[in-house]
């Protein structure tokens, strides 16, 4: 395969999609942790209860279920809703059928949340919204029994092979099992692309200081928002073109197309296996003859060799904040789970702003507070989930900075005319406390809380 075929392949996936939107609809997910309140473990035949109950209640029809017997997937062939588990049973997920206003997708939320931590109250069990499972230790980190995530999983472990690349790995290769995310798709047209990855790439930042959430307690306290090390400093993270912020910002569609066509591919499906194989880059990976990989059957590991095709690109795992879809739209997927009474705040404030993305890309031109400092939007990303601003930061520029965003948020959601502007209430009381999920939860644990009152008030 060429350079040149591989950049049709892909232009074909993922730009494409796009050329003939004419309307922006929202898709939302949010993962949760489940909590066991009896300090323990989270009983997984409860979870299997909930499953079961939850799939009675509102009539989902199962689409995934384990090599056990277990459901993890269901579908409503209402609204196109799902009801899963993300990695393990540890860590429950609500995604929801595309929808215009962000008003009718919290309206299905509450419904399945409250039925759900009903459910689980009756046994001692939570949802609750944090970022990093509070009780992760506690816990049986075991991959949910399907090829998908059991490929995963090995992935992940395999970390111990690549000792001699220049790149630090983390300790947490299980990570997947008890972080938490809350993700919004947003339709996009191919005229807009561009603009838009480059703009948002840029306020990473400030996303850094509203939405943190993630501190692995009685560690690394000071890292407000552990999502991002975990991703890079893993096997996700070999090829960076894989993971986290984009290093450049990109002049037309054929930059993007290069940009994604230097990303890693690691599995496949073959026979009813996930294969996985170490990182490999898609022209090499495309030009290979054979490829060695392996898969997991019932805890053994099995060599598997195969040809590549040019529809393995279905199977390329990207993990970039502001991620091109098949769908024809932008994930942005940097934001941890938000405690629940705030959990439109991620949609809310994504929409509104691609609604005055002209106006944010100025004013981010603009900005001196973070910018024209010297370092680049993901080296203060980098920073900016720490608790302690750079050295360099005017704390009351900063703020004013995020309020002025805002601002521009609310406009574009009252443009908008679905009343969602009132979704970004919590954000102004952050900004105005100068605080986010995480430092609250930490400021309050070194206050004399309890967690397990602060996991109740973050449910």
């Amino acid at each position: 395969m060429t350079g040149q075929e591989l950049k049709q392949l892909i232009y074909n996936k993922y730009i494409r999609p796009t050329e003939n939107k004419t309307e922006t609809f929202i898709g939302t997910e949010i993962e949760m942790p489940i909590v066991n309140l009896q300090h323990r473990a989270v009983d997984f035949e409860v979870v299997h209860k909930l499953t079961a109950a939850f799939i009675k209640q509102f009539g989902f029809t199962p689409v995934g279920i384990d090599e056990s017997g277990h459901i993890y997937c269901a579908v409503s062939s209402e609204n196109g809703d799902v009801y899963s588990y993300d990695c393990s049973y540890n860590n429950a997920e609500l995604s929801f059928g595309r929808e215009k206003e962000i008003g009718r997708v919290e309206q299905r939320f509450r419904m399945y949340y409250g039925f759900m931590n009903d459910f689980l109250s009756q046994y001692g069990h939570t949802l609750t919204g944090m970022g990093i499972n509070p009780y992760r230790k506690l816990n049986n980190h075991e991959p949910i029994e399907n090829g998908r995530y059991k490929m995963l999983y090995n992935h992940l472990m395999s970390y111990p092979k690549y000792a001699l690349l220049p790149m630090h790995f983390h300790k947490y290769p299980n990570f997947g099992m008890f972080s938490s995310a809350s993700q919004v798709q947003l339709d996009v047209k191919k005229d807009d692309i561009i603009k838009v990855i480059n703009t948002f790439n840029r306020l990473e930042p400030v996303k850094a200081v509203l939405f943190s959430n993630s501190v692995l307690l009685g560690e690394n306290e000071d890292l407000l928002c552990s999502r991002d090390m975990l991703w890079e400093n893993s096997t996700h993270g070999i090829n960076p073109h894989n993971v986290g912020m984009f290093d450049r910002e990109f002049g037309s569609i054929d930059e993007l197309v290069e940009y994604i066509s230097s990303a890693s591919i690691y599995c496949v499906e073959r026979d009813g296996h996930y294969i996985n194989f170490a990182p490999t880059n898609l022209y090499e990976y495309f030009n290979t003859g054979r490829i060695t990989g392996e898969y997991d059957d019932k805890g053994t590991k099995i060599s598997y060799e195969f040809t590549p095709k040019e529809s393995d690109l279905e199977y390329l795992r990207t993990f970039k904040f502001e991620d091109l879809t098949f769908r024809g739209t932008i994930e942005f997927r940097s934001c941890c789970c938000q405690p629940i009474d705030d959990a439109m705040t991620v949609a809310a404030f994504h929409i509104g702003l691609l609604e005055r993305t002209d106006e944010l890309k100025k004013l981010i031109d603009s900005d001196t507070v973070l910018y024209h400092n010297g370092l680049t939007a993901s080296e203060l990303r980098s920073q900016l989930v720490h608790s302690t601003l750079p050295a360099f930061t005017d704390e009351d520029g900063l703020y004013k900075l995020i309020r002025n965003i805002l601002d521009l948020c609310r406009d574009g959601l009252e443009q908008r005319g679905y009343g969602e502007e009132k979704y970004l209430e919590p954000l102004y009381k952050r900004a105005e406390n100068r605080t986010n999920p995480a430092k609250t939860m930490l400021s309050r644990l070194r206050s004399g809380d309890t967690l397990e009152g602060l996991i109740r008030q973050y449910a």
